[in-house]
């Protein structure tokens, strides 16, 4: 599911409006495919199934983006009834995995692919029992319990996702996503992070920026995983101005795009203004071309005025809001 879906049908569909839009999850895999027989009778009707939930995902996709594109221009449909729809696209996809479930009730793959399916259309409740078969199949497969770490990580009780997602470490550890998730969950959570691993604040953020660590060095190149790093830094305190810099230098190696780029320029800024370096804020604000970024440059500008005007004022930076990532079987997000 792409993280559009994933994001905007969440709140559509979810009943719980803040845990949907607090908990977006951001998405990998960290599923190992086994070698199969593509000509077994069984693992065609399930690489069926999983195109027919592809297909179906990509459609609904589609649908939530014309009609924001509609909406932009004053027309577009009603949520409820973008929702109904949304819905009927889903109930064959619904259908398909249960009928073959009846029939294979010890395909560990169908169980985790339907798991993921009904997390991502926001049944999670329903998900975990599927979860929980697949790792009762295979309890030396990290992915069930990554999954599982997930679902407790947003419904509780958080101590279990911190358990769960070293499980999957242990079975894994050369998976990026299970360190990432593992140390977003000690970073949001910090009050049960000190009672779970007995260190104070300033250990926890420690021990969270560690995994974050070891999900870099596993996946050097991935901007996003990058990104998410370097935000941490807004939530610590005191600030940590020189690592934080050092991340933000680290997302800027490995940006790919102009658009990247002069995303990571106003961050610069952001961080040299708060520590008085003035200067360098308007140099790395000079970076800054994009009109995408007009009213964020036009903000840090009026700040930094404001700053030299007032070398004592203030500009904190705010805290991040960080993603865990879950992971599924034939999704290239949740992150599964």
């Amino acid at each position: 599911m792409t993280n559009l879906l994933a994001g905007l049908l969440g709140v559509l569909l979810a009943t719980n409006q803040v845990s949907a839009a607090t908990n977006f999850v951001a998405q990998t895999t960290g599923i190992t495919v086994p070698v199969v027989n593509t000509n077994d009778p069984v693992e065609k009707e399930y690489q069926k199934l999983l195109a027919a939930d592809d297909a179906a995902q990509a459609e609904v996709d589609q649908w939530i983006r014309q009609n924001n594109e509609f909406k932009a221009k004053g027309a577009g449909v009603p949520a409820t009834e973008l929702n109904a729809r949304i819905r009927n696209r889903f109930d064959p996809v619904l259908k398909g995995y249960e009928d073959f479930i009846k029939k294979h009730p010890d395909h560990e793959r169908v169980r985790l692919a339907y798991g993921s399916f009904l997390s991502d259309i926001r049944r999670e409740d329903d998900a975990v029992p599927q979860f929980e078969k697949a790792r009762e199949l295979n309890p030396k497969d990290p992915a069930p319990w990554n999954q599982l770490a997930n679902y407790y990580g947003e419904h509780g009780p958080i101590k279990k996702a911190f358990e769960y997602y070293e499980k999957a470490i242990e079975l894994n550890p050369n998976e990026a996503v299970y360190y990432q998730n593992l140390g977003t969950t000690v970073y949001l959570f910090r009050k049960d992070s000190k009672e779970y691993y007995h260190l104070n604040e300033q250990q926890i953020f420690d021990k969270a920026l560690a995994l974050y660590d070891k999900a870099l060095k596993l996946d050097s190149h991935n901007f996003d995983l990058a990104q998410d790093v370097a935000q941490t830094y807004y939530g610590i305190r005191p600030p940590r101005t020189e690592e934080a810099l050092k991340a933000w230098t680290n997302c800027l190696n490995i940006a790919q795009t102009q658009v990247e780029r002069e995303g990571v320029y106003l961050h610069f800024a952001r961080w040299k203004l708060n520590a008085g370096r003035f200067a360098e804020a308007h140099h790395d604000l000079n970076m800054v071309t994009n009109a995408l970024y007009d009213d964020l440059k036009a903000r840090l500008l009026r700040n930094l005025k404001a700053r030299e005007e007032n070398p004592d004022g203030t500009n904190a930076p705010v805290t991040k809001t960080a993603t865990i990532q879950s992971s599924e079987t034939n999704k290239p997000t949740t992150k599964p």
